[in-house]
């Protein structure tokens, strides 16, 4: 699939990327890399572009990702690939979906984003305690957290791109 992803025009190609990262700069960059010779060198491209995203771009990738233990609606690649990826946030016991809900809301208010998460393989128990502790980050803290959890979920979205899953 990474022939695929190549081939495409830059439009389509950013098209692409977006399903993986809602940060227009960053599929702007990714796609104006191509052609990539193999798998390391795509996420080698993608990996430096998320580096050089301003919070303004991270901010804008955020806005891509439902709230953690919220279900994503729809049959778009997207939805398909976070309800995947928060199976183990809903499927967590009453109370603690209450409190992941709560512990959202405070996040929000707090840092005035959503909590982002790479939630594959995670229970939502792991989930919460995280959350938890990250409410006490500072905003710096939280920010170089936020970066990295973005790029886990980035990488592997792109890796599910890549191999037409």
């Amino acid at each position: 699939m990474l022939d695929r992803l190549n081939a495409l025009s830059a439009d389509a190609a950013e098209a692409e990327l977006l399903t993986c990262c809602a940060s227009r700069r960053w599929a702007v960059e990714v796609a104006a890399g191509r052609p990539y010779a193999g798998r390391d060198e795509l996420m080698g491209a993608s990996a430096k572009a998320l580096e050089g995203l301003g919070w303004a771009d991270v901010l804008e990738a955020l806005g891509g990702h439902p709230r953690i233990g919220e279900r994503a609606t729809g049959d778009e690649r997207e939805a398909r690939w976070s309800r995947g990826e928060q199976a183990g946030a809903v499927a967590g016991e009453d109370a603690v979906r209450r409190a992941l809900v709560e512990g959202n809301r405070a996040y929000e208010e707090r840092f005035g984003h959503v909590f982002l998460i790479c939630a594959t393989g995670k229970t939502a128990e792991e989930i919460l305690a995280d959350l938890r502790v990250r409410l006490g980050n500072d905003d710096g803290s939280e920010r170089a957290v936020v970066r990295s959890e973005l790029a886990a979920i980035t990488a592997l979205r792109l890796a599910k791109l890549i191999e037409g899953a």
